[in-house]
């Protein structure tokens, strides 16, 4: 895919581009090289429908529709998500590139709408059947668990996705590289995606009889909830009707409590994105013989020995319907500056997307390096680490230095001297934070 074809999308367009309704004319193309990055073209659309799902939460219940450090941990796990993107193609691609170019038995013309409309079946029946192996075998759960973390369900959920999920969800897809040209399947491996944002909605009751044929907000709050009539159900992207066929479907009627059946009480990036890991590697070694060891693996995320391949649902711990969501006790004034750090470093994350084939490798590296630290010191700042106030010390200093080298500039070049005194200000803050951190314990 490439960022530079048709950086220009209007504002039908990208509102067609977010619900699937582009037409296989718009959206067929020769070569992989022309075809748009639409992911990234949407950005400014989820920021506009997030804050259009904010002032609709306010008009129809008085409230917003989730809290501000889930959304700001839902975000991280999203920017943390793209990060190896700009360093190589995604897997999906280079793995279906390779058994177009070795091993493909016909090729359908590009330009057809046939073959428009056949990718578009065979993407969402392939993302169907990844979806639900990432609920049904454990190694391949580790990476989605974090997409189902979040305790609230609103569009910002949607952005929390895994660093590790597209490992495996090219297995699922790669089929299609037999016979569907590599630019046609880039298109719908975008698209699939951009539809499922706008179904991670609580404002949005039921769809009438679109309810039948297509994933609505209705059928993915079963999907994100752990009450237990939710669990492994409606696996879909864009068409339910596979969720019917096999078994999967199931209607809302309860009221749905989100997040993980063991919540993780954490807003901090890399325990969002790699606690399970952690879980099956200890469970592993604790569990013994060959064959129990491999079932740990390969098996659900609920099996130990002696139980069935996906576990026992009696196992589910109940809902209440009562129950309160991990929140952080930090004071407004810290939210309001973890915001403010969080908007400063989309800023320069942008920037460097948009910037990285002019970019050194060694200024790559470095601005991610300062990006994930950024992740990791707001999340430190939510849960309250203990080294929260030292780790955002060395953060601050950090970007004094890249900035210094000319690694990082501000994207508004004449703040630089306003940019320069408020992270001064900063490490002078936090550097005194830390100091009584460490005389006195850990840190309030």
């Amino acid at each position: 895919m490439n960022p530079e074809a048709q950086q220009d999308v209007s504002v039908s367009q990208g509102i067609r581009m977010m619900f699937y309704m582009m037409k296989p004319n718009e959206t067929s193309f020769q070569t992989l090289e022309e075809v748009p990055d639409y992911v990234k073209q949407a950005t400014p659309f989820f920021i506009s429908l997030i804050l259009l799902e904010l002032v609709v939460s306010w008009i129809l219940k008085g409230k917003p529709p989730g809290r501000l450090d889930d959304a700001l941990t839902s975000i991280s796990a999203g920017i943390f998500s793209r990060l190896p993107s700009l360093f190589s193609r995604s897997i999906e691609l280079t793995t279906y590139i390779y058994i177009w170019e070795n091993y493909r038995l016909i090729s359908l013309p590009w330009h057809s709408p046939w073959t428009w409309y056949l990718t578009f079946l065979g993407v969402d029946f392939g993302y169907y059947w990844f979806h639900r192996m990432a609920h049904e075998v454990n190694i391949m759960w580790a990476g989605h668990q974090t997409h189902h973390s979040s305790e609230d369900y609103n569009l910002s959920t949607a952005l929390r996705q895994s660093v590790l999920q597209i490992y495996t969800s090219w297995i699922f897809y790669s089929p299609l590289a037999l016979f569907i040209p590599p630019s046609v399947y880039a298109v719908h491996l975008q698209f699939n995606l951009l539809y499922q944002f706008w179904i991670h909605t609580e404002v949005i009751n039921n769809l009438g009889p679109l309810e039948l044929i297509i994933n609505t907000p209705s059928h993915h709050r079963v999907h994100h909830g752990r009450n237990r009539y939710c669990i492994d159900k409606n696996y879909a992207g864009v068409l339910i009707i596979w969720d019917r066929i096999f078994g999967t479907f199931e209607a809302e009627n309860e009221k749905v409590v989100y997040g993980l059946t063991h919540p993780i009480n954490t807003f901090e990036p890399f325990k969002v994105q790699f606690h399970h890991l952690v879980y099956i590697w200890t469970t592993f070694w604790a569990t013994p013989g060959f064959f129990n060891k491999f079932s740990v693996i390969f098996k659900g995320p609920g099996w130990g020995p002696g139980k069935p391949r996906l576990g026992l649902s009696e196992e589910i711990p109940e809902v209440t319907g009562e129950e309160v969501p991990f929140s952080s006790s930090v004071s407004h004034l810290l939210r309001i500056y973890a915001v403010v750090q969080s908007v400063l470093m989309l800023a320069f994350y942008e920037e460097t997307f948009a910037d990285k084939a002019a970019l050194s490798q060694v200024t790559l590296l470095l601005r991610v390096g300062f990006i994930i630290l950024t992740l990791t010191s707001i999340g430190f700042l939510l849960d309250q680490r203990p080294k929260a106030a030292i780790l955002e010390t060395v953060r601050c200093l950090g970007f004094l230095m890249l900035y210094r080298f000319g690694h990082l500039k501000p994207f508004i070049p004449s703040l630089s001297f306003a940019f320069e005194i408020f992270f001064s200000i900063c490490i002078a803050f936090w550097g005194v934070r830390s100091m009584k951190q460490l005389a006195s314990g850990p840190w309030k």
